[in-house]
């Protein structure tokens, strides 16, 4: 029973859920808010349990690991510290609003400053030229990097009595080659995204229920 109710619970939601975008009928449109206004719900009871974990995960690594309890002490006072300006200041003005843009985001802006170094690593490593298909990777990174910088609009070229610069070349491979390649990406997650939630709805696929 354990499994059996939630697979049910799974399978009508989901049929639902699918079946109504093909029936425009004023009930079923109500139905389908009030299943939307109900998630949202479960979102917000998901997100504290989420908090509840993190404040466990914490503290359970300040008993485990003393040295690194500093860490975690500072996770738990911030988290805390965001928590009480929040519910007594409000989140558009105050100490909540001051913390948010002179200290989160910084902080997000110096991780995203970061990135960049492991990308840069990254393109290095997939830009060696092995074979082939390596180097023309490597040669239309090379046009789509330069194109992106001032010296792109320099670098052009006269084909046919028309200008045609790096520039140009570049967003011709972001927005046509590059959009293609997303594009068909983009369709094999569909495809598989259906393939997972038929296996959810019919009961093929438990995972969602744990292990035991």
């Amino acid at each position: 029973m354990q499994r059996t109710l939630p697979t049910l619970i799974a399978f009508v939601l989901g049929l639902f859920m699918a079946v109504q975008f093909f029936v425009p009928h004023p009930r079923v449109t109500g139905l389908y808010n009030a299943l939307l206004d109900i998630k949202q719900v479960v979102l917000g009871c998901a997100f504290m349990l989420g908090v509840l974990s993190l404040i466990q995960f914490h503290v359970r690594r300040m008993r485990e690991r003393p040295k690194e309890a500093g860490y975690s002490g500072v996770a738990l006072i911030g988290l805390a510290v965001m928590v009480i300006t929040a519910v007594v200041w409000g989140t558009e003005r105050g100490p909540y609003r001051w913390m948010f843009d002179h200290v989160q985001a910084p902080m997000q802006a110096t991780m995203f400053a970061l990135l960049a170094f492991f990308v840069a690593s990254a393109a290095y490593r997939a830009f060696r030229v092995r074979n082939l298909d390596a180097g023309v990777l490597l040669a239309v990174g090379i046009i789509v990097m330069l194109g992106r910088v001032t010296v792109g609009a320099l670098l052009s070229v006269d084909v046919g009595g028309e200008t045609v610069s790096l520039a140009s070349v570049s967003e011709w491979l972001l927005h046509s080659v590059n959009v293609a390649a997303k594009r068909g990406i983009l369709i094999g997650v569909g495809l598989g995204m259906i393939a997972t939630a038929l296996r959810i709805i019919i009961g093929l696929e438990k995972t969602y229920l744990g292990k035991d």
